[in-house]
Protein backbone atom coordinates (compact mmCIF):
# COMPACT_ATOMS: atom_id res chain seq x y z
CA UNK A 1 0.00 0.00 0.00
CA UNK A 2 1.12 3.08 -0.82
CA UNK A 3 1.19 6.69 0.97
CA UNK A 4 -1.72 8.08 -0.96
CA UNK A 5 -3.81 4.87 -0.04
CA UNK A 6 -2.70 4.75 3.49
CA UNK A 7 -3.17 7.88 4.11
CA UNK A 8 -6.99 7.51 2.12
CA UNK A 9 -7.91 4.65 4.54
CA UNK A 10 -6.45 7.06 7.86
CA UNK A 11 -9.56 9.60 6.35
CA UNK A 12 -12.31 7.51 6.01
CA UNK A 13 -11.32 5.72 9.54
CA UNK A 14 -11.61 9.29 11.13
CA UNK A 15 -14.87 10.24 9.07
CA UNK A 16 -16.64 6.82 10.16
CA UNK A 17 -15.39 6.32 13.25
CA UNK A 18 -18.14 8.13 14.79
CA UNK A 19 -20.74 6.70 12.65
CA UNK A 20 -20.72 3.19 12.62
CA UNK A 21 -17.85 0.14 13.53
CA UNK A 22 -15.19 0.66 10.86
CA UNK A 23 -15.06 -2.35 8.51
CA UNK A 24 -11.72 -3.13 6.90
CA UNK A 25 -13.33 -4.36 3.82
CA UNK A 26 -15.90 -1.74 2.79
CA UNK A 27 -13.11 0.76 3.74
CA UNK A 28 -10.73 -1.01 1.00
CA UNK A 29 -13.84 0.07 -1.49
CA UNK A 30 -13.68 3.85 -1.27
CA UNK A 31 -9.53 3.73 -1.62
CA UNK A 32 -8.31 4.67 -5.29
CA UNK A 33 -7.11 0.57 -6.15
CA UNK A 34 -8.98 -1.08 -3.26
CA UNK A 35 -5.89 -2.05 -1.42
CA UNK A 36 -6.75 -5.42 0.07
CA UNK A 37 -9.00 -6.02 3.50
CA UNK A 38 -5.93 -6.83 5.10
CA UNK A 39 -3.25 -4.27 4.29
CA UNK A 40 -6.03 -1.73 5.56
CA UNK A 41 -6.65 -3.95 8.56
CA UNK A 42 -2.88 -3.18 9.29
CA UNK A 43 -3.22 0.70 9.11
CA UNK A 44 -6.07 0.60 11.39
CA UNK A 45 -4.17 -1.60 14.10
CA UNK A 46 -1.34 1.35 13.62
CA UNK A 47 -3.71 4.03 13.94
CA UNK A 48 -5.05 2.27 16.83
CA UNK A 49 -3.96 4.37 19.34
CA UNK A 50 -3.75 8.22 17.95
CA UNK A 51 -7.54 7.29 16.53
CA UNK A 52 -8.51 5.28 19.75
CA UNK A 53 -9.97 2.58 18.42
CA UNK A 54 -10.19 -0.64 19.27
CA UNK A 55 -10.73 -3.86 17.04
CA UNK A 56 -13.33 -5.96 18.52
CA UNK A 57 -13.22 -9.86 18.03
CA UNK A 58 -15.41 -9.74 14.85
CA UNK A 59 -12.36 -7.54 12.96
CA UNK A 60 -14.21 -4.62 13.16
CA UNK A 61 -13.17 -1.77 14.81
CA UNK A 62 -14.73 0.89 17.07
CA UNK A 63 -13.86 3.80 19.33
CA UNK A 64 -12.57 2.53 23.26
CA UNK A 65 -15.04 4.14 26.01
CA UNK A 66 -13.19 6.79 27.55
CA UNK A 67 -14.53 5.21 31.32
CA UNK A 68 -12.02 4.04 33.77
CA UNK A 69 -12.14 -0.67 33.54
CA UNK A 70 -14.79 -1.56 35.75
CA UNK A 71 -14.04 -5.15 34.95
CA UNK A 72 -10.88 -7.56 34.87
CA UNK A 73 -10.48 -10.32 31.72
CA UNK A 74 -10.48 -12.96 34.27
CA UNK A 75 -13.87 -12.82 35.31
CA UNK A 76 -15.17 -10.36 33.45
CA UNK A 77 -17.34 -9.28 36.30
CA UNK A 78 -18.23 -5.59 37.85
CA UNK A 79 -15.48 -4.72 39.96
CA UNK A 80 -15.63 -2.13 42.38
CA UNK A 81 -14.18 -3.44 45.68
CA UNK A 82 -11.86 -5.91 47.01
CA UNK A 83 -9.05 -7.86 45.21
CA UNK A 84 -8.08 -9.29 42.31
CA UNK A 85 -9.37 -12.68 42.08
CA UNK A 86 -6.66 -15.25 42.85
CA UNK A 87 -4.33 -16.21 40.31
CA UNK A 88 -3.31 -19.57 40.02
CA UNK A 89 -0.66 -20.26 37.51
CA UNK A 90 1.55 -19.23 34.86
CA UNK A 91 -0.54 -18.94 31.56
CA UNK A 92 0.50 -21.28 29.35
CA UNK A 93 1.16 -19.44 26.17
CA UNK A 94 3.86 -17.75 27.83
CA UNK A 95 5.55 -20.70 29.44
CA UNK A 96 5.42 -21.92 25.63
CA UNK A 97 7.35 -18.93 24.31
CA UNK A 98 9.91 -19.03 27.16
CA UNK A 99 10.60 -22.92 26.51
CA UNK A 100 10.79 -22.24 22.84
CA UNK A 101 13.44 -19.80 23.88
CA UNK A 102 14.90 -22.02 26.22
CA UNK A 103 15.69 -24.56 23.16
CA UNK A 104 16.77 -21.87 20.63
CA UNK A 105 19.30 -21.34 23.11
CA UNK A 106 20.56 -24.76 24.65
CA UNK A 107 18.51 -27.05 22.73
CA UNK A 108 15.58 -29.79 23.35
CA UNK A 109 17.20 -30.93 26.12
CA UNK A 110 17.36 -27.71 28.06
CA UNK A 111 17.22 -28.92 31.34
CA UNK A 112 19.77 -32.08 31.10
CA UNK A 113 23.36 -32.05 31.27
CA UNK A 114 25.82 -29.41 30.86
CA UNK A 115 23.11 -26.99 29.89
CA UNK A 116 20.66 -27.84 32.42
CA UNK A 117 23.51 -26.92 35.02
CA UNK A 118 24.97 -23.76 33.48
CA UNK A 119 21.00 -22.70 34.45
CA UNK A 120 20.87 -23.59 37.63
CA UNK A 121 24.33 -22.12 38.15
CA UNK A 122 23.02 -18.69 36.35
CA UNK A 123 20.06 -18.70 38.77
CA UNK A 124 21.84 -19.07 41.77
CA UNK A 125 24.11 -16.62 40.75
CA UNK A 126 21.72 -14.05 40.32
CA UNK A 127 20.33 -14.54 43.64
CA UNK A 128 23.40 -14.42 45.71
CA UNK A 129 24.27 -10.90 43.71
CA UNK A 130 20.68 -9.60 44.23
CA UNK A 131 20.84 -10.26 47.94
CA UNK A 132 24.22 -8.90 48.36
CA UNK A 133 23.16 -5.66 46.61
CA UNK A 134 25.47 -6.22 43.54
CA UNK A 135 24.32 -5.42 39.84
CA UNK A 136 23.51 -7.78 37.39
CA UNK A 137 24.69 -7.87 33.86
CA UNK A 138 21.81 -9.32 31.88
CA UNK A 139 23.41 -10.74 28.95
CA UNK A 140 21.28 -13.69 26.78
CA UNK A 141 21.92 -16.36 29.62
CA UNK A 142 21.45 -14.68 32.50
CA UNK A 143 17.90 -13.29 31.06
CA UNK A 144 16.45 -16.65 30.17
CA UNK A 145 18.10 -17.59 33.83
CA UNK A 146 15.84 -14.60 35.42
CA UNK A 147 12.79 -15.20 33.32
CA UNK A 148 12.59 -19.37 34.08
CA UNK A 149 13.11 -18.62 38.00
CA UNK A 150 10.63 -15.02 38.29
CA UNK A 151 8.24 -14.38 35.81
CA UNK A 152 5.77 -16.18 37.48
CA UNK A 153 5.07 -14.81 40.36
CA UNK A 154 6.01 -11.27 39.28
CA UNK A 155 3.19 -11.95 36.79
CA UNK A 156 1.32 -12.59 39.77
CA UNK A 157 2.21 -9.70 41.56
CA UNK A 158 1.81 -7.41 39.25
CA UNK A 159 -1.94 -8.46 38.53
CA UNK A 160 -2.65 -8.60 42.45
CA UNK A 161 -1.34 -4.31 42.73
CA UNK A 162 -3.23 -3.32 39.31
CA UNK A 163 -6.22 -5.04 40.24
CA UNK A 164 -6.30 -2.70 43.37
CA UNK A 165 -6.37 0.41 40.90
CA UNK A 166 -8.94 -1.34 38.80
CA UNK A 167 -11.41 -1.80 41.92
CA UNK A 168 -10.82 1.80 42.70
CA UNK A 169 -11.70 2.91 38.97
CA UNK A 170 -8.58 4.39 38.54
CA UNK A 171 -7.17 2.52 35.09
CA UNK A 172 -9.34 4.32 32.27
CA UNK A 173 -10.08 1.97 29.26
CA UNK A 174 -7.59 4.00 27.01
CA UNK A 175 -4.44 3.70 29.25
CA UNK A 176 -0.80 4.58 28.49
CA UNK A 177 1.93 2.81 30.54
CA UNK A 178 5.14 3.42 30.94
CA UNK A 179 7.21 0.58 32.27
CA UNK A 180 10.80 1.46 33.61
CA UNK A 181 12.59 -1.41 34.21
CA UNK A 182 10.96 -3.82 32.31
CA UNK A 183 12.87 -7.03 32.53
CA UNK A 184 11.66 -9.63 31.29
CA UNK A 185 8.14 -9.00 30.63
CA UNK A 186 6.25 -10.03 34.23
CA UNK A 187 4.93 -6.53 34.61
CA UNK A 188 3.64 -6.31 31.41
CA UNK A 189 2.23 -10.02 31.03
CA UNK A 190 0.18 -9.23 33.93
CA UNK A 191 -1.28 -5.92 32.98
CA UNK A 192 -2.09 -7.00 29.86
CA UNK A 193 -3.90 -10.17 31.21
CA UNK A 194 -5.64 -8.03 33.49
CA UNK A 195 -7.14 -5.47 31.13
CA UNK A 196 -10.76 -6.51 29.28
CA UNK A 197 -10.93 -6.97 25.74
CA UNK A 198 -12.53 -3.42 25.18
CA UNK A 199 -9.64 -1.44 26.86
CA UNK A 200 -6.67 0.03 24.54
CA UNK A 201 -3.14 -0.36 25.80
CA UNK A 202 -0.33 1.83 24.58
CA UNK A 203 2.79 0.44 26.63
CA UNK A 204 5.81 1.52 26.56
CA UNK A 205 8.60 -0.62 28.23
CA UNK A 206 12.47 1.09 29.14
CA UNK A 207 15.12 -2.28 29.28
CA UNK A 208 18.22 -2.02 27.87
CA UNK A 209 20.47 -5.27 27.07
CA UNK A 210 19.01 -8.90 26.24
CA UNK A 211 15.86 -9.01 28.66
CA UNK A 212 14.68 -6.39 26.27
CA UNK A 213 14.51 -9.55 23.73
CA UNK A 214 12.66 -11.91 25.93
CA UNK A 215 9.78 -8.93 26.50
CA UNK A 216 9.45 -8.71 23.14
CA UNK A 217 8.68 -12.24 22.41
CA UNK A 218 6.44 -12.36 25.47
CA UNK A 219 4.27 -9.18 24.29
CA UNK A 220 3.79 -10.85 20.76
CA UNK A 221 1.13 -13.40 22.67
CA UNK A 222 -0.80 -10.40 23.89
CA UNK A 223 -4.54 -9.32 23.11
CA UNK A 224 -5.12 -7.21 19.48
CA UNK A 225 -5.66 -4.48 21.33
CA UNK A 226 -2.13 -4.29 23.13
CA UNK A 227 0.03 -1.85 21.12
CA UNK A 228 3.99 -2.16 22.89
CA UNK A 229 7.17 -0.57 21.79
CA UNK A 230 10.24 -1.37 23.67
CA UNK A 231 12.80 1.31 24.24
CA UNK A 232 16.22 0.08 24.75
CA UNK A 233 17.83 2.45 27.13
CA UNK A 234 18.30 2.49 30.76
CA UNK A 235 15.62 4.14 33.39
CA UNK A 236 18.50 7.06 33.56
CA UNK A 237 19.77 7.82 30.05
CA UNK A 238 15.50 7.16 29.12
CA UNK A 239 13.83 10.83 28.54
CA UNK A 240 10.75 10.61 30.35
CA UNK A 241 9.01 13.50 29.02
CA UNK A 242 9.55 12.36 24.99
CA UNK A 243 9.08 9.32 23.54
CA UNK A 244 11.61 7.93 21.37
CA UNK A 245 11.04 5.71 17.99
CA UNK A 246 12.71 2.18 17.41
CA UNK A 247 15.49 4.48 15.33
CA UNK A 248 16.53 6.40 18.67
CA UNK A 249 14.59 9.74 17.66
CA UNK A 250 14.20 11.68 20.72
CA UNK A 251 12.06 13.95 18.53
CA UNK A 252 9.16 11.71 17.89
CA UNK A 253 5.93 12.69 19.23
CA UNK A 254 5.52 12.54 22.69
CA UNK A 255 2.97 9.12 23.83
CA UNK A 256 2.55 10.89 27.65
CA UNK A 257 1.41 11.84 30.07
CA UNK A 258 1.01 8.33 31.01
CA UNK A 259 -2.04 7.08 33.09
CA UNK A 260 0.38 4.52 34.58
CA UNK A 261 4.32 4.42 35.29
CA UNK A 262 5.45 1.11 36.39
CA UNK A 263 8.71 0.51 38.80
CA UNK A 264 8.39 -3.23 39.14
CA UNK A 265 11.68 -5.01 40.64
CA UNK A 266 14.04 -2.70 39.22
CA UNK A 267 14.65 0.40 42.29
CA UNK A 268 17.31 -1.32 44.05
CA UNK A 269 19.44 -1.82 40.41
CA UNK A 270 19.11 2.19 40.09
CA UNK A 271 22.45 4.28 41.98
CA UNK A 272 19.57 6.92 43.24
CA UNK A 273 16.35 5.47 42.61
CA UNK A 274 14.63 8.30 44.52
CA UNK A 275 16.13 10.85 41.83
CA UNK A 276 14.87 8.83 38.97
CA UNK A 277 11.16 8.04 40.67
CA UNK A 278 11.34 12.43 41.18
CA UNK A 279 12.49 12.57 37.11
CA UNK A 280 9.25 10.40 35.89
CA UNK A 281 6.65 12.50 37.53
CA UNK A 282 7.35 14.77 34.08
CA UNK A 283 6.09 11.45 32.21
CA UNK A 284 2.83 10.77 34.87
CA UNK A 285 -0.79 12.61 33.99
CA UNK A 286 -2.13 14.31 36.86
CA UNK A 287 -4.73 12.03 37.51
CA UNK A 288 -2.47 8.70 36.91
CA UNK A 289 -0.36 6.50 38.99
CA UNK A 290 3.10 5.85 39.45
CA UNK A 291 3.16 1.69 41.01
CA UNK A 292 6.59 0.61 42.47
CA UNK A 293 7.19 -3.09 43.41
CA UNK A 294 9.91 -4.66 45.03
CA UNK A 295 10.93 -8.19 46.51
CA UNK A 296 9.64 -9.06 50.02
CA UNK A 297 13.27 -9.43 51.57
CA UNK A 298 13.92 -6.95 54.13
CA UNK A 299 16.57 -4.74 52.02
CA UNK A 300 14.57 -4.35 49.07
CA UNK A 301 10.57 -3.90 50.76
CA UNK A 302 12.39 -1.18 53.42
CA UNK A 303 14.43 0.23 50.68
CA UNK A 304 11.37 0.97 48.29
CA UNK A 305 9.66 2.75 51.60
CA UNK A 306 12.69 4.59 51.54
CA UNK A 307 12.20 5.81 48.17
CA UNK A 308 8.46 6.23 49.05
CA UNK A 309 9.08 8.75 51.52
CA UNK A 310 11.63 10.26 50.16
CA UNK A 311 9.53 11.62 47.64
CA UNK A 312 6.36 11.98 49.29
CA UNK A 313 7.93 14.51 51.82
CA UNK A 314 10.41 16.24 49.76
CA UNK A 315 7.83 16.08 46.38
CA UNK A 316 6.05 16.05 43.83
CA UNK A 317 4.12 12.47 45.41
CA UNK A 318 1.21 12.09 47.52
CA UNK A 319 1.61 8.25 48.51
CA UNK A 320 -2.31 6.87 48.32
CA UNK A 321 -1.81 3.32 49.60
CA UNK A 322 -0.79 1.14 50.92
CA UNK A 323 1.28 2.42 53.60
CA UNK A 324 -1.21 5.89 54.32
CA UNK A 325 -0.36 8.80 56.01
CA UNK A 326 -3.61 10.00 58.51
CA UNK A 327 -1.80 12.67 60.01
CA UNK A 328 -0.60 15.62 58.36
CA UNK A 329 2.33 17.36 58.69
CA UNK A 330 4.00 14.32 59.49
CA UNK A 331 6.32 11.64 58.20
CA UNK A 332 6.96 7.90 59.72
CA UNK A 333 10.79 7.24 60.86
CA UNK A 334 10.24 3.72 61.41
CA UNK A 335 11.87 1.00 58.95
CA UNK A 336 8.70 -0.62 58.07
CA UNK A 337 9.72 -3.77 56.64
CA UNK A 338 5.66 -4.57 54.66
CA UNK A 339 4.97 -6.58 52.42
CA UNK A 340 1.77 -8.34 51.32
CA UNK A 341 1.51 -12.31 50.86
CA UNK A 342 -0.66 -13.99 48.22
CA UNK A 343 -1.80 -17.62 47.23
CA UNK A 344 1.54 -19.46 46.09
CA UNK A 345 1.30 -20.49 41.86
CA UNK A 346 0.89 -23.81 40.27
CA UNK A 347 4.41 -25.33 39.89
CA UNK A 348 5.06 -24.19 35.76
CA UNK A 349 6.23 -27.11 34.46
CA UNK A 350 9.72 -25.58 32.71
CA UNK A 351 10.63 -24.73 36.64
CA UNK A 352 9.66 -28.32 37.50
CA UNK A 353 11.69 -29.89 34.47
CA UNK A 354 14.87 -27.97 35.41
CA UNK A 355 14.84 -28.67 38.95
CA UNK A 356 13.95 -32.20 38.71
CA UNK A 357 17.10 -32.92 36.05
CA UNK A 358 19.87 -32.59 38.92
CA UNK A 359 21.45 -35.55 38.58
CA UNK A 360 21.54 -37.86 41.54
CA UNK A 361 25.34 -37.52 43.23
CA UNK A 362 24.86 -41.49 44.19
CA UNK A 363 24.08 -42.01 40.90
CA UNK A 364 22.81 -40.16 38.36
CA UNK A 365 19.07 -39.15 36.76
CA UNK A 366 19.39 -42.98 35.49
CA UNK A 367 20.96 -44.63 38.60
CA UNK A 368 23.91 -45.51 37.01
CA UNK A 369 26.95 -45.46 39.49
CA UNK A 370 29.22 -41.97 40.38
CA UNK A 371 26.79 -39.46 39.21
CA UNK A 372 29.83 -37.10 38.56
CA UNK A 373 27.15 -34.12 37.61
CA UNK A 374 25.67 -34.10 40.75
CA UNK A 375 25.13 -31.23 43.06
CA UNK A 376 25.46 -31.66 46.73
CA UNK A 377 23.61 -28.26 47.60
CA UNK A 378 20.71 -29.06 45.77
CA UNK A 379 17.06 -29.75 47.89
CA UNK A 380 14.29 -30.80 46.11
CA UNK A 381 12.53 -27.88 45.00
CA UNK A 382 15.23 -24.89 44.80
CA UNK A 383 14.20 -24.26 41.01
CA UNK A 384 10.54 -23.92 42.11
CA UNK A 385 9.66 -20.29 42.79
CA UNK A 386 6.24 -20.81 43.73
CA UNK A 387 5.66 -18.21 46.20
CA UNK A 388 3.99 -13.99 45.90
CA UNK A 389 5.06 -12.07 48.06
CA UNK A 390 6.01 -7.98 47.21
CA UNK A 391 5.82 -4.78 48.90
CA UNK A 392 5.09 -2.07 46.77
CA UNK A 393 3.91 1.70 46.82
CA UNK A 394 0.91 3.67 44.85
CA UNK A 395 2.09 7.51 44.42
CA UNK A 396 0.00 9.98 42.90
CA UNK A 397 0.22 14.09 41.91
CA UNK A 398 -3.01 15.78 42.62
CA UNK A 399 -2.96 14.62 46.14
CA UNK A 400 -5.46 12.16 46.12
CA UNK A 401 -5.73 9.20 49.18
CA UNK A 402 -7.10 5.98 49.75
CA UNK A 403 -8.41 6.96 52.72
CA UNK A 404 -8.83 10.82 52.72
CA UNK A 405 -10.61 12.06 56.27
CA UNK A 406 -9.42 14.45 59.06
CA UNK A 407 -8.68 13.26 62.53
CA UNK A 408 -8.55 15.20 65.37
CA UNK A 409 -5.41 14.22 67.90
CA UNK A 410 -7.95 15.68 70.75
CA UNK A 411 -9.90 12.63 69.92
CA UNK A 412 -7.58 9.67 68.83
CA UNK A 413 -4.44 8.51 69.39
CA UNK A 414 -1.06 9.68 66.62
CA UNK A 415 1.61 7.16 66.79
CA UNK A 416 3.93 9.50 66.77
CA UNK A 417 2.65 10.31 70.67
CA UNK A 418 2.17 6.49 71.78
CA UNK A 419 4.96 7.54 74.54
CA UNK A 420 2.59 9.34 76.23
CA UNK A 421 0.16 6.76 76.04
CA UNK A 422 2.02 3.50 77.48
CA UNK A 423 -0.01 1.67 79.86
CA UNK A 424 -2.77 3.89 79.03
CA UNK A 425 -6.22 2.67 76.46
CA UNK A 426 -6.47 4.62 73.71
CA UNK A 427 -8.53 5.05 70.28
CA UNK A 428 -6.81 5.31 66.81
CA UNK A 429 -6.63 4.49 63.31
CA UNK A 430 -4.09 2.39 61.56
CA UNK A 431 -3.30 0.61 58.26
CA UNK A 432 -2.69 -3.45 58.76
CA UNK A 433 0.81 -3.49 57.52
CA UNK A 434 1.20 -7.08 57.47
CA UNK A 435 0.16 -11.03 57.68
CA UNK A 436 -0.37 -12.30 60.66
CA UNK A 437 3.81 -12.44 62.22
CA UNK A 438 3.65 -14.48 65.26
CA UNK A 439 3.95 -17.36 63.86
CA UNK A 440 1.60 -19.67 66.06
CA UNK A 441 1.92 -17.38 68.95
CA UNK A 442 -1.04 -14.76 69.49
CA UNK A 443 -2.01 -13.29 66.02
CA UNK A 444 0.40 -10.06 65.60
CA UNK A 445 0.20 -7.70 62.80
CA UNK A 446 2.53 -4.58 62.20
CA UNK A 447 0.51 -1.35 61.82
CA UNK A 448 0.90 2.16 60.25
CA UNK A 449 -0.87 5.82 60.65
CA UNK A 450 1.59 7.74 58.67
CA UNK A 451 3.35 9.30 62.05
CA UNK A 452 4.98 6.00 63.64
CA UNK A 453 9.08 6.52 64.67
CA UNK A 454 9.38 3.30 65.28
CA UNK A 455 7.29 0.09 64.51
CA UNK A 456 3.68 -0.57 66.28
CA UNK A 457 1.94 -3.46 66.51
CA UNK A 458 -1.12 -5.43 67.37
CA UNK A 459 -1.20 -7.93 69.33
CA UNK A 460 -4.53 -10.29 69.59
CA UNK A 461 -5.01 -11.55 72.98
CA UNK A 462 -8.47 -12.52 72.96
CA UNK A 463 -10.65 -12.90 70.03
CA UNK A 464 -13.91 -11.66 70.20
CA UNK A 465 -16.99 -10.83 67.78
CA UNK A 466 -16.59 -6.99 68.54
CA UNK A 467 -12.36 -7.04 67.11
CA UNK A 468 -12.64 -10.02 64.37
CA UNK A 469 -11.85 -7.63 61.87
CA UNK A 470 -8.51 -7.34 63.05
CA UNK A 471 -8.18 -11.18 61.89
CA UNK A 472 -10.18 -10.74 58.50
CA UNK A 473 -9.62 -7.51 57.18
CA UNK A 474 -6.91 -7.60 54.34
CA UNK A 475 -3.42 -6.54 53.46
CA UNK A 476 -3.66 -2.24 53.50
CA UNK A 477 -7.27 -2.04 54.57
CA UNK A 478 -7.35 0.92 57.70
CA UNK A 479 -9.27 -0.17 61.07
CA UNK A 480 -10.62 1.76 63.90
CA UNK A 481 -9.24 0.94 67.52
CA UNK A 482 -11.24 1.63 70.29
CA UNK A 483 -10.23 0.75 73.98
CA UNK A 484 -6.90 -0.29 72.95
CA UNK A 485 -4.04 -0.85 75.38
CA UNK A 486 -0.42 0.47 74.60
CA UNK A 487 2.68 -1.07 75.97
CA UNK A 488 6.38 -0.32 75.41
CA UNK A 489 7.93 -4.27 73.83
CA UNK A 490 11.74 -3.09 75.16
CA UNK A 491 13.35 -6.13 73.98
CA UNK A 492 11.70 -5.49 70.27
CA UNK A 493 12.01 -1.61 70.86
CA UNK A 494 8.66 -1.33 69.56
CA UNK A 495 4.83 -0.46 70.76
CA UNK A 496 2.45 -3.11 70.86
CA UNK A 497 -1.02 -2.48 70.78
CA UNK A 498 -2.32 -4.95 72.84
CA UNK A 499 -6.23 -5.79 71.50
CA UNK A 500 -8.40 -7.87 74.40
CA UNK A 501 -12.33 -8.47 74.73
CA UNK A 502 -12.27 -4.76 75.67
CA UNK A 503 -11.37 -3.67 72.38
CA UNK A 504 -13.61 -2.87 68.99
CA UNK A 505 -11.67 -3.23 65.56
CA UNK A 506 -14.14 -2.03 62.56
CA UNK A 507 -12.97 -1.35 59.08
CA UNK A 508 -13.34 1.69 57.85
CA UNK A 509 -15.02 1.95 54.78
CA UNK A 510 -13.66 3.97 51.65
Amino acid sequence: MNADQREAVRSNALYLRNVRPLDPAEISEYVEGQPHPAAVRQVLRESAVEFGLIEREDGLFVPVDEGPVTAVADTGGEFVGGECASVESFPEQYSRVLEDLLVERYGAGWPEGDSGRAIRERIRAVKESYLRGEAVDYDEDTALAYALYHLPGYYAATQYVLGELVADRLLPRRLGVLDVGAGVGGPALGLCDLLPDDALLDYHAVEPGAGADVLEAMLAETGRNVHATVHRTTAEAFDPTAVAGDDGDADAESAGPFDLVLFSNVLSELDDPESVVREYADALADDGTLVALAPADRNTATGLRAVERGVADRGPYTVYGPTVRLWPGVSPADDCWSFDVKPDLDAPGFQRRLDEAVPDVEGGTDGAEGGSDGDRDHEAGEFVNVDVQYAYSLLRLDGRRRYDFDLDASVVARFADSETHVTNRVDCYAAKLSHDLSEGGNPLFLLGDGSQQVSHYAVLTRESALNADLLSADYGEVLAFENVLVLWNDDERAYNLVVDDETIVDRVPL
